[in-house]
């Protein structure tokens, strides 16, 4: 069987076609479109109409995409770039009519609970318990679990775009007094959860999301092109130094750095902030990259469940915009 996802995020509309007969979900098509929605967005965060004819434009190109290689409809869903837009119903309206495409909106909880389930799949059983992290655009999300789901799993407003446009977009290079007074609003909200991280003792952490695994690159990590099963890690003491060196350079001279791709430069300090932090405050040393995440956790629930479970989802209009409430092993349960 051959099942796909569509993932609109803050800087592309991704696509990830897999057959799923053997019980796990093996490639055969990936592609992706520029969007640079983070950088379309109003000033009140809400999707205008340019942005909207756009959005609608990629969905339903990549929608085509996966009916020309053997899928069936994909599985569509957005990312906290339109999950947190005041006028998220129209835009997901607006999708619908222009594409056909019923684009979903995951609570960040649910999409950290994904996420977990595919890191968990990926690294299999021997790492003990596992807590997860995953950097967006607007969000981070992060889950612990001993088991197939996490035991909990929440989502944070700290995503590398939204950090960087509230945050260091005024100068390039930031001042340093941004920086510190980033870092110290980072430390804030990750108080908490850090807290529970460092009592639950995980025996393993595992890092996925695009940022996480260029800060990897720019730290030494093998490229990409070695493929998804060369073993790479995140090392805390080498990600301290690739921050200070990121917070020096302004953003043109950050895209010629390894790994740092020139779409994702600007954001690149803000997510090697979040990350630093994270590992700090929850006594993390090391990171290791799972190549799966929310697209894969979907397959596989896919693959496991049948698609009751995504068309059992609530329409986004049912639900009230904003950020959603943090919510931990009841989310799971209800997974």
């Amino acid at each position: 069987m051959r099942m796909s996802v569509v993932d609109v995020g803050s800087h592309t509309v991704r696509l990830a076609v897999a057959d799923t007969d053997a019980g796990a979900p093996l490639p055969v098509h990936t592609a992706k479109r520029r969007l640079r929605l983070a950088q379309l967005v109003e000033p009140d965060e809400s999707i205008g109409p340019d942005a909207l004819e756009r959005l609608a434009g990629a969905v339903g190109d990549a929608r085509q995409e996966a009916l020309d290689r053997g899928s069936g409809e994909p599985a569509a869903f957005a990312t906290a770039i339109v999950r947190e837009a005041p006028n998220r119903a129209d835009v997901l309206e607006g999708v619908l009519q222009r594409t056909g495409v019923r684009l979903r909106v995951l609570p960040g909880e649910m999409e950290a609970a994904l996420t977990f389930l595919a890191a968990r799949r990926w690294m299999g059983w021997r790492p003990g318990p596992l807590v997860v992290l995953d950097i967006g655009g607007g969000s981070l999300e992060v889950a612990f679990g001993r088991g197939r789901l996490p035991d909990f799993a929440l989502s944070l407003p700290l995503g590398a775009s939204r950090l960087t446009r509230d945050h260091l977009g005024e100068q390039d290079p930031p001042d340093p007094l941004a920086v510190k007074a980033l870092r110290r609003l980072i430390r804030h909200e990750l108080r908490d959860v850090a807290a529970r991280i460092r009592w639950e003792a995980p025996q393993t952490a595992v890092a996925t999301s695009r940022t996480f695994t260029q800060l990897a690159r720019l730290c030494g990590a093998p490229p990409g092109r070695q493929g998804p099963f060369v073993h790479r890690e995140l090392h805390r003491k080498d990600l301290r130094r690739a921050m200070q060196r990121l917070a020096e350079l302004p953003a043109k001279e950050r895209a010629q750095l390894p790994g740092i791709s020139a779409p994702r430069a600007e954001q690149a300090l803000a997510g090697a902030l979040v990350g630093h932090t994270a590992m700090k405050l929850m006594g993390v040393r090391r990171l290791t990259i799972c190549p799966w995440a929310v697209r894969e956790g979907i397959l596989l629930r896919h693959i496991e469940e049948g698609e009751a479970w995504w068309d059992a989802l609530a329409w986004p209009h049912e639900r009230e915009p904003g950020r959603s409430p943090r919510v931990g092993s009841a989310m799971c349960a209800a997974m």
